[in-house]
């Protein structure tokens, strides 16, 4: 005889410890991740060994490994706690901000985190002083991290395509050179892209490669420059030439407001514009669609957006 199965029976918090198991493969970190007890996490996941009628992590030397059966549910799982979650978050006019608790985590470079990770953590406590924020260096431009809700927000250029994103424009960029105040570059005369390419230079790339945008642009006037050093990111990239006799080309959203025209005698670099045109750089927000409607979430993005503004008016 087959019984009906009725709402008792089914008990949805398994289904979110079980997507923290299958996250954290530890029935330690998956305790810590939901806030219980490791014995509380290992009876539930008893539970649902006897439920599901397969062991789902099995040990493997010091740690777990899922089981065939449990890489099945991985995605699936992960899906409907997220839409579950959705489903039941409260509307937009019934949170507070004041008093919501909750973790924001945001994929950023390097960049970012030197020149706007503070103005965007004191606008977001003094708006919500509960909510944690997690910052994670952006690796690579993958889609992988939001599409597996790793990460809430990416803030950054776009990079493989993925149409199902969502992205909000916060700045438009582009490259300048900076050299140090006493740089030969900057002394008398003009600065033309001939000077400039016989310079040596440090090059920022998250890659390691030595081609960039800036060669493209000096190869189409038959010119070359010596790159003598690279580094993964910008704000590298500004400490060698401020001690070094290496020009950069950077962001001008590194210069802070001022651009150009504001020398950064604290670090003893001065901007220039360079003598060749670069392609713009769109710096954008950019989630998964199923945190579109999330009234937090949307919190979270418009308040990125007004510190970009207040920043690079």
């Amino acid at each position: 005889m087959v019984y009906p199965i009725v709402m008792e029976d089914i008990d949805l918090n398994l289904l979110v410890a079980l997507d923290a198991l299958l996250a954290e493969g530890s029935v330690t970190e998956a305790a810590k991740r939901l806030g219980l007890s490791p014995s509380a996490m290992s009876r539930t996941l008893s539970r649902l060994r006897a439920v599901t009628g397969d062991p789902l992590l099995v040990r493997a030397g010091r740690s777990l490994a899922p089981t065939r059966f449990a890489e099945a549910l991985r995605d699936p799982v992960h899906a409907v706690t997220q839409d579950a979650r959705a489903i039941l978050r409260p509307a937009a006019s019934e949170i507070d901000m004041a008093t919501l608790e909750t973790t924001f985590s945001m994929r950023v470079s390097e960049a970012f985190l030197e020149f706007l990770a503070a103005p965007l953590v004191s606008a977001m406590t003094d708006a919500a002083p509960h909510v944690r924020i997690r910052f994670v260096l952006k690796p690579d431009k993958e889609p992988h991290a939001l599409r597996e809700g790793l990460v809430d927000l990416e803030i950054g250029v776009l990079g493989v395509p993925a149409p199902e994103l969502r992205t909000r424009l916060l700045l438009r960029d582009r490259l300048i050179g900076i050299a140090r105040e006493d740089h030969p570059l900057l002394t008398g005369e003009a600065v033309t892209v001939e000077r400039y390419a016989a310079c040596s230079h440090v090059v920022a790339s998250r890659n390691g490669e030595f081609a960039e945008a800036v060669d493209e642009a000096l190869e189409k006037k038959n010119l070359k420059r010596e790159i003598r050093v690279v580094v993964p990111g910008f704000p590298d990239a500004m400490r060698i030439a401020a001690s070094t006799f290496f020009v950069a080309a950077v962001p001008a959203s590194c210069l802070g407001k001022n651009g150009v025209n504001g020398p950064l005698a604290a670090r003893g670099i001065r901007g220039f514009e360079l003598p060749f045109e670069t392609p713009e750089i769109l710096v954008s927000a950019i989630w998964h669609p199923r945190a579109d409607a999330d009234p937090a979430h949307r919190w979270l993005r418009d308040i990125v957006a007004r510190v970009c503004r207040a920043a690079y008016p």
